[in-house]
């Protein structure tokens, strides 16, 4: 290949890896500062969905690390990079794990959003309650917090709002559900922007490989004719 593909080859492979590590950092930083206290955050994303951008976030930046070795490895080794796309195999299989298990989640998201409202605090039923102006989560007298002073602030009014024609009008449901969807599928998103940058830079590297490999070979070639044929 000649020089000047050679460079435009590895500049590609530069913006992917420099594009993981972005990834990396993002998913890192996000996953911390998304534990600070904020009510519909706090609400939306549980500990382990957390805990797995975090996991991702560290497994793009440790495989930015290995790419650096590979590169600063000797001139036309492979075996770095080699690695490197077994670590991108591994990158691609968990982005890939927490991709489907989003997706999955949101399939069901009014029934996994009412196990996290049951498990939820009182206060953060009231904020909740208080903030979309409703009360209770598929109906307004089911699993309500009542309490004097806030939105529902009697089993009188809760009981008031009941239709029974349309049980989930004046609930939590659907307004809840309605943020949570958005910040998931934001999420979602950006997942899946991840796996296109690890699945670039897999097949850059599978083109450093193959290019390092043929000069390997011809300056095996070159040497046994004595220098200055090909390389």
């Amino acid at each position: 290949m000649p020089s000047g593909s050679t460079k435009i080859m590895m500049s590609a492979w530069g913006v992917f890896d420099v594009s993981l590590l972005i990834a990396g950092v993002i998913a890192t930083v996000f996953s911390i500062i998304w534990r600070e206290p904020n009510l519909l955050l706090n609400f939306t994303l549980s500990t382990q969905k957390l805990d797995a951008g975090l996991i991702l976030g560290i497994l793009f930046i440790l495989t930015f690390l290995l790419s650096m070795g590979a590169l600063m490895g000797k001139n036309n080794g492979t075996m770095g990079f080699v690695l490197l796309n077994w670590m991108l195999v591994l990158d691609a299989v968990a982005t890939l794990i927490v991709s489907t298990a989003m997706w999955f989640y949101t399939l069901q998201e009014r029934n996994n959003y009412y196990a996290v409202w049951k498990e939820a605090s009182s206060e953060t039923r009231l904020e909740l309650q208080n903030l979309f102006s409703c009360c209770g989560y598929f109906a307004p007298n089911d699993t309500a917090e009542v309490q004097p002073n806030n939105f529902c602030s009697s089993t009188d009014f809760v009981n008031s709002l009941f239709n029974a024609t349309a049980t989930t009008t004046n609930a939590c449901v659907t307004p809840i559900t309605k943020r949570t969807d958005v910040t998931l599928n934001q999420i979602f998103t950006y997942i899946n922007g991840f796996m296109a940058v690890v699945i670039c830079l897999f097949l850059a590297t599978l083109c450093v490989i193959k290019t390092r490999t043929e000069k390997e070979r011809f300056r095996k070639i070159d040497a046994k004719r004595g220098g200055g044929g090909f390389v």
